[in-house]
């Protein structure tokens, strides 16, 4: 009994090593927190959501548009991103989209080529279990008529 409580007990304090390390790996900002980061100009934001999802909404104010969607694959995506932090992959960028599923996958794919400071908005524009979102928060958005 003993040993299967010590068992039990390591088998749980992997598991949240593991995740403590996961989210070590992935740091995250609420809508409110990527904006002040954005206005004190610590960071980039990018909105990897479509042209036509930038028309639905508008677009948090200095927030670069890029498509996680592009025509070279994620290969093209990350060239873009490159270009737009002007070569330094170390630069901190923040990612959003929708709801914070594919700014997470851009997050890991952007890791995964070299860019040490990219950070995720999980709760994303319309808000998710993970907070009220962009507009939720009622955080400036700019009209984007020719996206």
């Amino acid at each position: 009994m003993i040993k299967k409580h010590r068992q039990s007990v390591l088998l749980l304090g992997i598991f949240y090593m593991f995740i403590g390390c996961v989210q070590a790996a992935a740091p995250s900002l609420t809508a409110p927190e990527a904006l002040d980061k954005l206005r004190a100009g610590e960071l980039t934001l990018i909105d990897v959501r479509t042209p036509s999802e930038w028309r639905q909404t508008g677009v948090a104010p200095h927030a670069l548009r890029i498509d996680m969607h592009d025509p070279n694959g994620v290969d093209g995506f990350a060239e873009k991103v490159l270009t737009a932090v002007h070569g330094d992959q170390s630069a901190p960028i923040a990612v959003i989209c929708r709801t914070g599923n594919r700014s997470s996958y851009t997050q890991q794919e952007l890791m995964s080529r070299g860019f040490s400071h990219v950070f995720n908005i999980p709760e994303g524009m319309v808000g998710t279990k993970a907070g009220s979102g962009w507009i939720g928060h009622g955080l400036p958005v700019e009209p984007c008529p020719d996206c």
